[in-house]
């Protein structure tokens, strides 16, 4: 695994790898360097895939009101030839008062961008794919040592057997294990752990949402809630859904194997994104993505009541789709 970035204050960053968790822990710890150093600061999130150039350019114009800006192009790699020659002519006279963040899953799309980027004296944060049962050993260590806790090696085992090989499920498991119980976990913990979970996760309000069910998805993220589902982790799949969604729809082509060898995902997660896509536009799954971005800042601190911050997210995402879902982009 990639050691610790260095810290993230400069102007210019690539985040790029294929490991998505290691890559929006970097985006955050970016975002969290620019807030504290500009509290008032403006932020965009954007999806290059489908991105239209005017939007880039308006926002990364000069602001008129003054102030720093927080610019974040996820899926560089996706950027149409337009959209990458805009971004690298950028770079002949980037704002000072504009911190802009390029997120790149890795590979040789679009590696010219990353090039011109490095050769501009972008920072860099590797975020390569932990791929190896030792990798993934060492990932569940790190992730409940940092939440102030210790695991034997026969729980570390248990928990890979019941959750799998996805990061954001062992990072939110090894979290709420520390925290059910205590800083020495082992085997059988893992396994009271598991049995006590709620068949309601944060996936299952991202479902919701998705679809436009307000009063399901209210129902839903309150039901997650009352059974002890961490807030980061409802916020992580609300994110992971609108983003994935964007990134399905934003692509010209409906045939499952390829989206799948495009995206770097698994086929059931593509079929599923397909589903969970029509009826929104690609303006609205921007939109939603901006408000999942606020809402990962909420949850870890920013707003007063980290369940309020969920329930307003949920309703706003919603609203979105019912107001934009109806235009071009994510309905084919």
């Amino acid at each position: 695994m990639a050691a610790a970035p260095p810290a993230p204050t400069s102007r210019l960053r690539l985040v790029v790898g294929e490991e998505e968790l290691l890559r929006a822990r970097a985006v955050s710890a970016v975002r969290a360097a620019v807030r504290d150093r500009h509290p008032d600061v403006e932020e965009h999130e954007l999806v290059a895939a489908g991105l239209e150039l005017g939007h880039l350019t308006e926002v990364l114009s000069p602001s008129l009101f003054g102030g720093h800006r927080l610019v974040v192009v996820a899926g560089a790699h996706e950027a149409a030839a337009a959209l990458a020659d805009s971004l690298t002519g950028y770079l002949k006279d980037p704002d000072p008062e504009l911190t802009l963040v390029l997120v790149h899953s890795g590979g040789k799309r679009n590696e010219a961008l990353l090039k011109s980027f490095k050769a501009a004296g972008a920072a860099v944060d590797e975020c390569p794919k932990i791929s190896s049962a030792g990798e993934r050993v060492a990932f569940v260590r790190n992730e409940v040592r940092h939440a102030g806790g210790r695991i034997t090696p026969d729980a570390v085992t248990a928990l890979l057997d019941a959750v799998g090989n996805d990061l954001r499920g062992l990072s939110a498991a090894a979290s709420q294990l520390v925290s059910d119980f205590g800083g020495n976990i082992d085997a059988d913990d893992v396994a009271r752990f598991h049995r006590g979970q709620a068949e309601v996760t944060g996936f299952t309000v991202a479902e919701r949402v998705l679809v436009g069910d307000t009063a399901g998805s209210v129902e839903m993220l309150r039901w997650a809630l009352d059974r002890g589902v961490a807030h980061v982790l409802i916020a992580d799949a609300l994110a992971d859904g609108v983003r994935t969604a964007a990134r399905v729809a934003s692509l010209n082509t409906s045939n499952i194997g390829e989206l799948a060898r495009q995206l770097k995902l698994p086929p059931w997660k593509v079929k599923k994104a397909q589903s969970q896509a029509r009826g929104w536009s690609i303006d609205a799954l921007q939109q939603a993505i901006g408000v999942a971005a606020e809402l990962n800042a909420d949850v870890k601190g920013a707003a007063a009541s980290a369940d309020y911050a969920l329930e307003r997210a949920v309703r706003r995402m919603v609203a979105i789709r019912a107001a934009g879902g109806g235009r071009s982009g994510a309905g084919r």
